[in-house]
Parts: structure tokens; sequence; C-alpha cells
């Protein structure tokens, strides 16, 4: 195995959540926070994209997430962690920023990340 493999390795978690990111904002795309709260299908899956970016933040190298403070890494694994165990701490309206407000900045962050990593 060489010593690139594990770099690699993480970089697709950052294209994941990229990916991940620019789903939930394609599921949410032209939705108010009603809309979104009674479209059970869209509601779960954004909730289920939001749960994988947490995820995939895990994976993410310490050195990496220390090199990109602007990117909140410890608030999205934490919003990862309430949302698998049930929404706990997580309503509506909280859920509705996240998608409004959070995601948008998160995804141009990343994109910034990535960026800065490929030159």
């Amino acid at each position: 195995m060489s010593d690139a493999t594990p770099n690699r390795e993480w970089r697709f978690y950052l294209d994941d959540m990229i990916g991940f990111c620019e789903r939930v904002q394609a599921f949410t795309s032209g939705l108010d926070q009603s809309r979104f709260v009674n479209d059970v299908m869209r509601f779960d899956a954004t909730v289920r994209n939001i749960e994988l970016i947490g995820e995939s933040a895990t994976h993410i190298p310490e050195q990496i997430r220390s090199s990109s403070p602007t990117i909140p890494w410890r608030m999205v694994i934490a919003t990862r962690n309430q949302l698998i165990r049930g929404y706990l701490g997580i309503d509506n309206e909280t859920l509705w920023s996240i998608v409004e407000t959070e995601i948008p900045a998160l995804l141009i962050s990343l994109r910034h990340l990535k960026a800065r990593l490929t030159e």
C-alpha cells in the first residue's frame, strides 16, 4: 500500500460531502419550510443527506480540519449525531435553518477547500 492511498481515500469523503450538500439543495429547491416539512419523502431524504455530510466529515483528517477553521466541523458532526439518534434536539425550524443557511455556506467552504487542495 502506498502513502498516497490514505490521502486519496479521505478526499473521496470531501467529494461526498460536496455531493450530499448539492443533494440537499436539489431536494429543497423551491420549497418553503411548510412544504418541506409536509413532503415526507423530501424531508427524509434531506435529513439522510445531512447525516451523511456529518458521517463523511468524521473521515476528514484532523490536520485538514484544523487547516480549514471556516468549516464548522464539530457542528456538522454533532448535527449528524443528533439526527441519527432520531431527531433529538432538532426541530423543524432548526432543520430548515440548516437547509437554508448552513448547507449553502458549507458547500461554498467545501468547494474552496477542495480547490485549495488541488492547487
